[in-house]
Protein backbone atom coordinates (compact mmCIF):
# COMPACT_ATOMS: atom_id res chain seq x y z
CA UNK A 1 0.00 0.00 0.00
CA UNK A 2 3.21 2.12 0.65
CA UNK A 3 4.24 1.72 -2.39
CA UNK A 4 1.05 2.36 -4.35
CA UNK A 5 0.60 5.69 -2.30
CA UNK A 6 4.29 7.06 -3.79
CA UNK A 7 3.05 5.97 -7.49
CA UNK A 8 -0.37 8.29 -6.66
CA UNK A 9 1.85 11.21 -5.15
CA UNK A 10 4.37 11.27 -7.97
CA UNK A 11 1.48 11.29 -10.75
CA UNK A 12 -0.45 14.30 -8.66
CA UNK A 13 3.10 15.69 -8.85
CA UNK A 14 3.71 15.56 -12.18
CA UNK A 15 0.06 16.47 -13.13
CA UNK A 16 0.45 19.80 -11.52
CA UNK A 17 3.78 20.46 -12.62
CA UNK A 18 3.78 19.51 -16.53
CA UNK A 19 1.28 22.71 -17.09
CA UNK A 20 3.12 24.63 -15.16
CA UNK A 21 6.26 23.96 -17.30
CA UNK A 22 4.48 24.48 -20.26
CA UNK A 23 3.04 27.45 -19.58
CA UNK A 24 6.47 29.13 -18.46
CA UNK A 25 7.96 27.49 -21.11
CA UNK A 26 11.47 25.73 -18.76
CA UNK A 27 11.24 24.03 -15.82
CA UNK A 28 12.16 25.99 -12.64
CA UNK A 29 15.49 24.73 -12.85
CA UNK A 30 15.75 27.21 -16.27
CA UNK A 31 14.61 29.50 -13.76
CA UNK A 32 17.47 29.26 -11.33
CA UNK A 33 20.13 30.26 -14.03
CA UNK A 34 19.66 33.80 -14.31
CA UNK A 35 17.26 33.73 -17.48
CA UNK A 36 13.84 35.37 -17.20
CA UNK A 37 10.90 33.44 -18.71
CA UNK A 38 8.31 35.92 -19.38
CA UNK A 39 4.67 34.77 -18.59
CA UNK A 40 2.08 34.38 -21.60
CA UNK A 41 0.44 37.20 -20.40
CA UNK A 42 3.70 38.89 -20.58
CA UNK A 43 4.46 37.84 -24.00
CA UNK A 44 1.22 39.66 -25.87
CA UNK A 45 1.57 43.38 -24.15
CA UNK A 46 2.65 44.79 -27.81
CA UNK A 47 4.54 47.82 -26.27
CA UNK A 48 6.69 48.76 -29.56
CA UNK A 49 5.40 49.74 -33.45
CA UNK A 50 5.13 46.51 -35.71
CA UNK A 51 6.13 46.58 -39.31
CA UNK A 52 5.77 43.77 -41.28
CA UNK A 53 7.19 44.51 -44.94
CA UNK A 54 6.65 48.27 -44.54
CA UNK A 55 3.50 48.11 -43.50
CA UNK A 56 2.42 49.34 -39.88
CA UNK A 57 0.43 46.95 -37.89
CA UNK A 58 -2.66 48.54 -36.53
CA UNK A 59 -3.14 46.80 -32.74
CA UNK A 60 -4.96 49.50 -31.81
CA UNK A 61 -7.62 47.68 -33.73
CA UNK A 62 -9.14 45.43 -31.24
CA UNK A 63 -9.68 42.96 -34.27
CA UNK A 64 -6.33 43.12 -35.12
CA UNK A 65 -5.26 42.92 -31.65
CA UNK A 66 -6.96 39.62 -30.49
CA UNK A 67 -6.36 37.81 -34.08
CA UNK A 68 -1.92 38.90 -33.50
CA UNK A 69 -2.56 37.76 -29.44
CA UNK A 70 -4.20 34.38 -30.39
CA UNK A 71 -0.86 33.36 -33.22
CA UNK A 72 1.35 34.40 -30.51
CA UNK A 73 -0.06 32.55 -27.68
CA UNK A 74 -0.45 29.36 -29.84
CA UNK A 75 3.10 29.89 -31.35
CA UNK A 76 5.03 30.70 -27.65
CA UNK A 77 2.78 27.41 -26.31
CA UNK A 78 5.03 25.13 -28.45
CA UNK A 79 8.53 26.23 -27.27
CA UNK A 80 10.51 23.43 -28.96
CA UNK A 81 8.81 24.12 -32.50
CA UNK A 82 9.94 27.76 -31.77
CA UNK A 83 13.52 25.99 -30.75
CA UNK A 84 14.20 24.24 -34.08
CA UNK A 85 13.01 28.05 -36.10
CA UNK A 86 15.68 29.31 -34.67
CA UNK A 87 18.53 26.76 -34.94
CA UNK A 88 17.26 25.88 -38.54
CA UNK A 89 17.10 29.93 -39.38
CA UNK A 90 20.89 30.25 -38.99
CA UNK A 91 21.37 27.34 -41.24
CA UNK A 92 18.93 29.03 -44.23
CA UNK A 93 18.46 32.28 -43.55
CA UNK A 94 21.44 33.57 -44.75
CA UNK A 95 20.71 31.88 -48.25
CA UNK A 96 17.14 33.21 -48.07
CA UNK A 97 18.09 36.48 -47.33
CA UNK A 98 20.11 36.75 -50.23
CA UNK A 99 18.17 35.51 -52.88
CA UNK A 100 15.44 38.27 -51.50
CA UNK A 101 17.86 40.99 -52.15
CA UNK A 102 18.64 39.63 -55.58
CA UNK A 103 14.95 40.28 -56.37
CA UNK A 104 14.56 43.00 -54.59
CA UNK A 105 12.05 41.95 -51.98
CA UNK A 106 11.88 42.81 -48.31
CA UNK A 107 13.19 40.75 -46.11
CA UNK A 108 10.74 40.02 -43.80
CA UNK A 109 9.35 37.34 -46.45
CA UNK A 110 12.27 35.01 -45.06
CA UNK A 111 9.54 34.21 -42.52
CA UNK A 112 7.04 32.78 -45.03
CA UNK A 113 9.23 29.64 -45.91
CA UNK A 114 9.40 29.19 -41.68
CA UNK A 115 5.74 28.84 -41.37
CA UNK A 116 4.83 27.04 -44.34
CA UNK A 117 7.35 24.24 -43.54
CA UNK A 118 9.69 25.07 -40.65
CA UNK A 119 12.12 25.02 -43.01
CA UNK A 120 12.10 21.55 -43.97
CA UNK A 121 12.69 20.41 -47.43
CA UNK A 122 10.70 17.40 -47.46
CA UNK A 123 7.64 19.01 -45.42
CA UNK A 124 4.17 18.19 -47.37
CA UNK A 125 0.45 19.51 -47.28
CA UNK A 126 -2.59 16.98 -47.84
CA UNK A 127 -3.36 19.17 -50.99
CA UNK A 128 0.30 17.54 -52.21
CA UNK A 129 2.06 20.82 -52.04
CA UNK A 130 5.73 20.34 -51.13
CA UNK A 131 8.84 21.99 -49.96
CA UNK A 132 10.26 24.59 -47.88
CA UNK A 133 7.89 27.11 -49.60
CA UNK A 134 4.78 24.38 -49.81
CA UNK A 135 4.67 25.05 -53.97
CA UNK A 136 1.50 23.25 -55.35
CA UNK A 137 2.70 21.08 -58.48
CA UNK A 138 1.11 23.36 -61.28
CA UNK A 139 2.70 26.78 -59.60
CA UNK A 140 6.39 24.95 -59.51
CA UNK A 141 6.47 24.05 -63.14
CA UNK A 142 4.47 27.91 -63.79
CA UNK A 143 7.63 29.55 -61.81
CA UNK A 144 10.26 27.44 -63.70
CA UNK A 145 10.88 24.14 -61.00
CA UNK A 146 11.63 20.87 -62.46
CA UNK A 147 8.93 18.29 -60.90
CA UNK A 148 9.04 14.64 -62.17
CA UNK A 149 10.05 11.48 -61.08
CA UNK A 150 13.63 12.01 -60.53
CA UNK A 151 13.86 15.13 -59.58
CA UNK A 152 11.31 17.86 -57.55
CA UNK A 153 13.21 21.06 -57.15
CA UNK A 154 10.46 22.61 -54.92
CA UNK A 155 13.03 20.87 -52.35
CA UNK A 156 15.43 22.94 -53.47
CA UNK A 157 16.14 25.87 -51.12
CA UNK A 158 17.73 28.34 -53.68
CA UNK A 159 15.68 27.52 -56.76
CA UNK A 160 12.27 27.43 -54.77
CA UNK A 161 13.38 30.46 -52.95
CA UNK A 162 13.68 32.30 -56.34
CA UNK A 163 10.44 30.89 -57.93
CA UNK A 164 8.91 31.89 -54.86
CA UNK A 165 10.37 35.42 -55.10
CA UNK A 166 9.09 35.55 -58.59
CA UNK A 167 5.69 34.43 -57.45
CA UNK A 168 5.23 36.88 -54.90
CA UNK A 169 6.63 39.67 -57.24
CA UNK A 170 3.97 38.77 -58.74
CA UNK A 171 1.08 39.00 -56.26
CA UNK A 172 2.51 42.25 -54.54
CA UNK A 173 2.24 43.71 -58.88
CA UNK A 174 -1.36 42.62 -58.69
CA UNK A 175 -2.89 42.88 -55.42
CA UNK A 176 -0.85 46.22 -54.61
CA UNK A 177 0.63 45.15 -50.92
CA UNK A 178 2.60 42.48 -49.34
CA UNK A 179 -0.13 41.51 -46.78
CA UNK A 180 -2.29 40.36 -49.87
CA UNK A 181 0.26 38.76 -51.64
CA UNK A 182 0.80 36.43 -48.91
CA UNK A 183 -3.11 36.03 -48.81
CA UNK A 184 -3.27 34.93 -51.70
CA UNK A 185 0.31 32.72 -51.64
CA UNK A 186 -2.36 30.87 -49.32
CA UNK A 187 -5.85 30.88 -50.92
CA UNK A 188 -4.91 31.61 -54.42
CA UNK A 189 -5.15 34.47 -56.31
CA UNK A 190 -7.88 33.50 -58.04
CA UNK A 191 -10.38 32.98 -54.52
CA UNK A 192 -8.60 36.42 -53.20
CA UNK A 193 -9.74 38.21 -56.37
CA UNK A 194 -13.23 36.90 -55.94
CA UNK A 195 -13.77 38.05 -51.91
CA UNK A 196 -12.12 41.34 -52.64
CA UNK A 197 -15.18 41.87 -55.41
CA UNK A 198 -17.61 40.58 -53.78
CA UNK A 199 -16.69 42.31 -50.21
CA UNK A 200 -15.95 45.77 -52.44
CA UNK A 201 -12.27 45.97 -49.98
CA UNK A 202 -8.57 45.63 -50.51
CA UNK A 203 -8.18 46.05 -47.46
CA UNK A 204 -6.29 43.74 -45.60
CA UNK A 205 -7.17 43.51 -41.68
CA UNK A 206 -11.21 44.09 -42.67
CA UNK A 207 -11.63 41.30 -45.80
CA UNK A 208 -13.48 38.25 -44.56
CA UNK A 209 -10.91 35.71 -45.92
CA UNK A 210 -11.17 31.75 -45.23
CA UNK A 211 -10.36 30.99 -41.46
CA UNK A 212 -6.84 29.31 -42.21
CA UNK A 213 -5.75 33.00 -44.36
CA UNK A 214 -6.81 34.99 -41.81
CA UNK A 215 -4.23 33.49 -39.64
CA UNK A 216 -1.60 32.98 -42.01
CA UNK A 217 -0.15 36.66 -42.41
CA UNK A 218 -0.69 36.76 -38.47
CA UNK A 219 1.33 33.58 -37.97
CA UNK A 220 4.18 34.85 -40.10
CA UNK A 221 4.26 38.17 -37.93
CA UNK A 222 4.37 36.33 -35.25
CA UNK A 223 7.31 34.23 -36.38
CA UNK A 224 8.98 37.92 -36.87
CA UNK A 225 8.36 39.40 -33.61
CA UNK A 226 9.37 35.95 -31.55
CA UNK A 227 12.77 35.35 -33.75
CA UNK A 228 13.72 39.20 -33.71
CA UNK A 229 13.05 39.36 -30.00
CA UNK A 230 14.43 36.08 -29.04
CA UNK A 231 15.45 36.58 -25.24
CA UNK A 232 12.57 38.98 -24.66
CA UNK A 233 10.27 35.73 -25.32
CA UNK A 234 12.33 33.62 -23.19
CA UNK A 235 14.88 31.56 -25.54
CA UNK A 236 18.83 32.17 -24.89
CA UNK A 237 20.33 30.10 -27.50
CA UNK A 238 23.97 30.58 -27.85
CA UNK A 239 25.74 30.26 -31.06
CA UNK A 240 26.87 26.93 -30.83
CA UNK A 241 23.69 26.12 -30.11
CA UNK A 242 22.34 26.95 -33.78
CA UNK A 243 22.76 24.80 -36.81
CA UNK A 244 25.92 26.06 -38.95
CA UNK A 245 24.99 27.39 -42.41
CA UNK A 246 24.59 25.55 -45.35
CA UNK A 247 27.90 25.76 -46.31
CA UNK A 248 29.14 23.44 -49.72
CA UNK A 249 30.88 22.99 -52.97
CA UNK A 250 29.32 22.41 -56.38
CA UNK A 251 30.33 19.61 -58.69
CA UNK A 252 29.22 19.89 -62.16
CA UNK A 253 29.32 16.72 -64.58
CA UNK A 254 27.72 15.07 -67.54
CA UNK A 255 26.84 11.97 -68.42
CA UNK A 256 25.23 10.21 -71.70
CA UNK A 257 23.47 7.53 -69.40
CA UNK A 258 22.28 7.06 -65.58
CA UNK A 259 24.88 7.36 -62.92
CA UNK A 260 24.36 5.42 -59.32
CA UNK A 261 24.21 8.49 -56.59
CA UNK A 262 26.38 5.86 -54.33
CA UNK A 263 29.29 6.32 -56.92
CA UNK A 264 29.49 10.09 -56.39
CA UNK A 265 29.05 9.77 -53.20
CA UNK A 266 32.07 7.36 -53.01
CA UNK A 267 34.20 9.50 -55.05
CA UNK A 268 33.53 13.04 -52.98
CA UNK A 269 34.36 10.49 -49.93
CA UNK A 270 30.62 11.33 -47.90
CA UNK A 271 27.77 8.66 -47.50
CA UNK A 272 25.10 8.53 -49.46
CA UNK A 273 22.92 10.08 -46.98
CA UNK A 274 24.92 13.04 -47.32
CA UNK A 275 24.33 13.32 -51.21
CA UNK A 276 20.79 13.36 -50.45
CA UNK A 277 20.37 15.70 -47.22
CA UNK A 278 22.41 18.41 -49.36
CA UNK A 279 20.24 17.71 -52.32
CA UNK A 280 16.73 16.89 -51.24
CA UNK A 281 15.49 17.79 -54.86
CA UNK A 282 16.94 14.35 -56.36
CA UNK A 283 14.53 11.72 -55.98
CA UNK A 284 15.37 7.50 -56.46
CA UNK A 285 18.66 5.94 -56.25
CA UNK A 286 20.42 7.26 -59.79
CA UNK A 287 20.80 10.56 -61.66
CA UNK A 288 19.57 10.48 -65.37
CA UNK A 289 21.66 11.43 -68.36
CA UNK A 290 22.12 15.14 -69.04
CA UNK A 291 23.92 18.16 -67.04
CA UNK A 292 23.73 18.42 -63.12
CA UNK A 293 25.17 20.51 -60.31
CA UNK A 294 25.25 18.72 -57.08
CA UNK A 295 25.87 19.91 -53.80
CA UNK A 296 28.68 18.40 -51.51
CA UNK A 297 30.54 19.59 -48.15
CA UNK A 298 32.43 22.09 -48.15
CA UNK A 299 36.38 21.06 -49.05
CA UNK A 300 34.87 17.43 -50.48
CA UNK A 301 35.18 18.75 -54.10
CA UNK A 302 39.09 18.70 -53.90
CA UNK A 303 40.34 15.49 -55.75
CA UNK A 304 36.28 14.60 -57.16
CA UNK A 305 36.96 14.92 -60.61
CA UNK A 306 39.95 12.24 -60.48
CA UNK A 307 38.01 9.87 -57.68
CA UNK A 308 34.87 10.65 -59.88
CA UNK A 309 36.44 9.98 -62.88
CA UNK A 310 38.11 6.00 -61.52
CA UNK A 311 34.60 5.32 -59.81
CA UNK A 312 32.70 5.80 -63.08
CA UNK A 313 34.77 3.69 -65.23
CA UNK A 314 34.90 1.12 -62.87
CA UNK A 315 30.78 1.19 -62.88
CA UNK A 316 30.97 1.63 -66.86
CA UNK A 317 32.82 -1.41 -66.94
CA UNK A 318 31.08 -3.21 -64.03
CA UNK A 319 27.17 -2.37 -65.38
CA UNK A 320 27.95 -1.85 -68.94
CA UNK A 321 26.61 -5.47 -69.87
CA UNK A 322 23.45 -4.33 -67.42
CA UNK A 323 21.96 -2.09 -70.07
CA UNK A 324 19.56 -2.30 -72.89
CA UNK A 325 19.83 -0.29 -75.69
CA UNK A 326 16.28 0.96 -76.65
CA UNK A 327 15.64 -0.20 -80.57
CA UNK A 328 13.00 1.60 -82.80
CA UNK A 329 9.68 -0.18 -81.76
CA UNK A 330 10.07 -1.41 -78.57
CA UNK A 331 8.23 -0.52 -75.60
CA UNK A 332 8.94 -0.85 -72.06
CA UNK A 333 6.32 -3.97 -71.33
CA UNK A 334 8.65 -5.88 -74.77
CA UNK A 335 11.74 -4.90 -72.84
CA UNK A 336 10.46 -6.16 -69.29
CA UNK A 337 9.07 -9.24 -70.99
CA UNK A 338 12.53 -9.83 -72.90
CA UNK A 339 14.55 -10.15 -69.64
CA UNK A 340 11.96 -11.74 -67.82
CA UNK A 341 11.42 -9.20 -65.26
CA UNK A 342 8.57 -7.54 -63.98
CA UNK A 343 7.24 -4.28 -65.76
CA UNK A 344 7.07 -2.21 -62.48
CA UNK A 345 10.48 -2.92 -61.53
CA UNK A 346 11.85 -2.05 -64.70
CA UNK A 347 10.48 1.33 -63.96
CA UNK A 348 11.65 1.88 -60.74
CA UNK A 349 15.41 0.39 -61.45
CA UNK A 350 15.09 3.29 -64.62
CA UNK A 351 13.59 5.64 -62.30
CA UNK A 352 10.52 5.90 -64.50
CA UNK A 353 6.47 6.28 -64.43
CA UNK A 354 3.79 4.34 -66.60
CA UNK A 355 3.72 7.82 -68.11
CA UNK A 356 7.68 7.67 -69.32
CA UNK A 357 8.38 7.99 -73.25
CA UNK A 358 11.66 6.14 -73.94
CA UNK A 359 13.51 6.67 -77.41
CA UNK A 360 15.71 4.72 -79.89
CA UNK A 361 18.98 5.08 -78.14
CA UNK A 362 18.01 5.36 -74.87
CA UNK A 363 19.84 2.85 -72.27
CA UNK A 364 18.19 0.92 -69.71
CA UNK A 365 19.03 -0.61 -66.47
CA UNK A 366 17.98 -4.01 -66.81
CA UNK A 367 19.78 -5.52 -63.13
Amino acid sequence: MQFKSKIIYISILLFFTIPLIRLYGEPLTAQASGHHFPPLMESIQFKKTIEFCGVKIPIEDQDVKERLEKEMLLALWDRAQVILWIKRSARYFPHVEKILKQHGLPLDLKYVPLIESALRPHAGSSKDAMGYWQFLRSTGIKYGLRIDSQVDERRNVFKSTHAACKYLKDLEKQFGSYLLALSAYNMGEYGLNREIEVQENNDFFSLYLPLETQRYAFKIICAKLILENQESYGFFLKTSDLYPSLSFDTIHFKSDFQIPIAAIAKAADIPFKTIKDYNPELRGYYLEKGDFAILIPKGKAKGFKKNFSSQYKNWEKIYKTKFHIVKNGESLSEIAEKYQMSFLYLLKLNNLSVKSMIHPGDRLLIE
